[in-house]
């Protein structure tokens, strides 16, 4: 047990460091961590024999689970409202034409039976949320047209369509009486009304009950993901479908400390694909790539230059798509997490197959990423797709909440300078901005002829200040023998290069003034500079 936790530490401080390194190479980072794993795995210098598929398949839907909640939360629907008609056009009618192209290609081309070339092209059908909004945020790449918002909602709803044609074509290949129209009836529908109903429930919830535990929010959110997916789960349902649906909802309207949240499933969401690539990698015997590798590079080659392009081509061209944004779309169809997933599935299940689908799918997969994500750049300039003033940023949720913007409130008093001044005449520092006044119970928008009152609690927006390098926080509790008890704080004797910023009092909080007295119980924030 031992060796194994010491195993996963040290790959994980080294997924990150290489992480932070990628950040400057122009290939994909994600295909370090695919390295990663193979120089630890069977082939590798290290030699470590890992072939279990169970639990590989076990860590990686975990894994998938918030990658897609995720991609889900940080999609702005209002971002792509202007393109949402093609994107869910591309995850379903796309998804369906793109395996049928594969299937029928591998059918003529490597003389398999249908049912195992659809199974083939169903389990590649998807792009890959992650591998897109990888190379997307890391190249800084903002598309013309609201191609970015079209491809980050496309790759991120296009799994669940993947996923129900994988499980009808296990259970044909298999041998399994199901009936087909009941199993697509239960994954649609418990998977929208599962995404729906849990997505409100975890919003009402956040909303009006108050979180006494810190972070207990997050904790919250991180429950409400793994429910979203695992309940419709247990009764048929899409649970990828779920928990994205679930991710739309609770990122686009309001949460409380909502940039926490991000904060949070930004890094679980990149330790996900870390983890994902490097199992992936460990998981592969480079020895066994031989057989496969004809086969996936020629349906890698149709893919890529023929059954996703007339897809896209099919499902763009009634909208009115320029032949520039189509261009870019086609080329943006990365494969990824979700497909080796799906191919260990049908490994699990014994389905007869004429190649290891997992081999296969890991050798289209790794080309994929390396040849279309490295040139995804290129391509997107070569068509003139590039905009040159857009933030790719502004097309996630998370943008939102990294604006540099913080909200204080001034609370007047009777003798304040501000009271019973016009908002005109006040004399405020530069770059601060009164937003909203609390009078009573109601919530005033300002102008400059408002006249501020004893009591209102203004509510001003102000820079956020970012570098904190040289900037330290720490607490200190007045018990009953120390020095500052009963002391106003003009006679105490602060150290050079700090100041008293905050009194924690009763679970209250308090800006200091000279005339405050501390009291027992009294928690200090000192900042030293």
């Amino acid at each position: 047990m031992n060796e194994v936790l010491l195993l996963v530490g040290i790959v994980i401080m080294i997924c990150i460091l290489l992480g932070r390194f990628a950040e400057n190479l122009p290939v994909p980072s994600l295909l370090i961590f695919i390295g990663l794993g193979m120089f630890f795995g069977v082939n590798g210098p290290i030699g470590i024999q890992f072939d279990d598929y169970s639990v590989s398949e076990n860590i990686c839907t975990i894994c998938l689970i918030f990658i897609m909640f995720y991609g889900g939360f940080g999609t702005n629907i209002s971002s792509a409202r202007p393109v949402l008609g093609k994107s869910i056009c591309l995850s379903t009618f796309g998804v369906l034409l793109t395996a049928g192209f594969t299937g029928t290609f591998i059918h003529f081309v490597l003389g398999l039976s249908w049912t195992e070339s659809i199974l083939i092209g169903s389990v590649i059908a998807s792009t890959d949320a992650a591998s897109v909004f990888n190379i997307l945020r890391s190249q800084s790449l903002a598309l013309k047209d609201n191609t970015a918002s079209l491809l980050e909602v496309e790759s991120g709803s296009n799994d669940p369509i993947s996923y129900m044609l994988t499980l009808v074509l296990i259970s044909v290949m298999t041998g399994e009486e199901i009936s087909v129209p009941l199993m697509l009836f239960q994954q649609i529908f418990f998977g929208l009304a599962g995404g729906f109903l849990i997505g409100w429930i975890g919003i009402l919830l956040l909303r009006h009950f108050n979180f006494e535990m810190e972070q207990g929010r997050t904790i919250f959110v991180f429950a409400i993901a793994l429910t979203a997916y695992a309940l419709p789960s247990l009764l048929g349902g899409n649970g990828y479908l779920s928990v994205y649906l679930c991710g739309i909802l609770m990122g686009n309207y309001y949460i409380p400390d909502k940039k926490y949240l991000v904060h949070f499933f930004d890094t679980i969401t990149g330790i996900s694909q870390m983890i994902i690539f490097f199992l992936l990698g460990l998981l592969v015997t480079p020895a066994q790539l031989g057989p496969v590798l004809i086969p996936a590079i020629l349906i890698m080659v149709f893919l890529t230059l023929a059954g996703r392009p007339i897809s896209v081509l099919l499902i763009l061209a009634p909208f009115r798509s320029s032949l520039r944004q189509i261009g870019v779309t086609a080329w943006s169809g990365l494969r990824g997490v979700a497909s080796i997933v799906f191919s260990i599935l049908v490994v699990l299940n014994d389905v007869p197959m004429k190649y290891n689908l997992f081999n296969l799918v890991f050798c289209i997969v790794l080309m994929s990423i390396a040849i279309q994500g490295t040139l995804l750049p290129w391509v997107s300039e070569k068509l003139q797709m590039i905009d040159l003033h857009g933030n790719v940023e502004r097309t996630f949720n998370d943008y939102q909440e990294t604006t540099g913007v913080n909200f204080i409130k001034i609370h007047v008093k009777e003798r304040d300078r501000l009271a019973h001044c016009l908002l005109k005449d006040a004399f405020l520092p530069s770059g601060l901005l009164i937003v909203m006044i609390l009078r009573d119970n109601d919530s005033i928008v300002p102008n400059g002829n408002t006249e501020i009152l004893p009591n209102d609690l203004l509510v001003a927006a102000a820079p956020e200040f970012e570098d904190r390098r040289n900037l330290s926080l720490y607490e200190n509790v007045i018990r009953p023998n120390h020095p500052w008890l009963n002391k106003p704080l003009w006679k105490i004797s602060i150290p050079a290069g700090c100041l008293i910023v905050l009194i924690l009092r009763d679970g209250v909080s308090i800006i200091p003034e000279g005339k405050d007295i501390l009291r027992e119980g009294d928690v200090i924030v000192t900042a030293r500079f």
